[in-house]
């Protein structure tokens, strides 16, 4: 088990990304800090994505499975503490990374406990996820896009052009986990920290 949890995702790695936020100087509309956020939000994905397939292969059993995503999450979901002048704007931006990664963890966890939700095109499960939104009604929201997560790590492939279409808000920012979760099923190869 301590291997394993070494090999899926450690606090170090995440604090490594962590740190690197803090040297850059992040503008989110600048190409270089885009990439950094989204590289580090595709790694905890990946990890997530190795879980899930260890799951599948028989390597992990179901509850260490869920262990595992648990203590992922617990990582990638604590609190970050920066130094510098501008803390508030960088914690602001790994929150949006964090709250995408949320719907990655749920639907990994759904998908280990019960299989993949049922087959329906991922863009309708986006939609009545967005008119849930609408309604405040986020826990429904949520539930939906985990759904159609579970259905994107049983191999449908949800075309991302359809975020062009919603509004910004907790939708559009699980959607974006949501392709991460995509791209780390179809490639889970390990986004490599550059080294300075």
């Amino acid at each position: 088990m301590t291997e394993a949890e070494e090999t899926y995702y450690t606090r170090e790695r995440w604090q490594n990304w962590i740190s690197r936020v803090e040297e850059e100087e992040l503008d989110p509309e600048n190409e270089d800090s885009a990439r950094l956020l989204l590289n580090l939000q595709d790694d905890a994905a990946i990890a997530v994505a190795k879980i899930v397939s260890a799951h599948e292969e028989g390597t992990l059993s179901e509850d260490a499975a869920l262990e595992e995503i648990e203590g992922v999450r617990e990582i990638v979901l604590s609190d970050p503490t920066f130094e510098g002048d501008d803390v508030e704007e960088k914690v602001m931006l790994i929150d949006g990374v964090q709250t995408s990664l949320v719907c990655v963890f749920y639907a990994a966890e759904e998908y280990i406990a019960a299989g993949p939700a049922e087959k329906v095109p991922l863009e309708e499960y986006v939609q009545v996820a967005a008119e849930a939104e609408q309604e405040e009604d986020l826990d429904a929201a949520l539930g939906y896009l985990v759904q159609a997560g579970t259905r994107i790590i049983e191999g449908d492939e949800l075309d991302m052009s359809v975020a062009e279409e919603i509004e910004y808000g907790l939708v559009s920012e699980w959607l974006n986990g949501l392709d991460s979760l995509q791209s780390a099923m179809s490639d889970p190869e390990v986004v490599e920290e550059e080294d300075e």
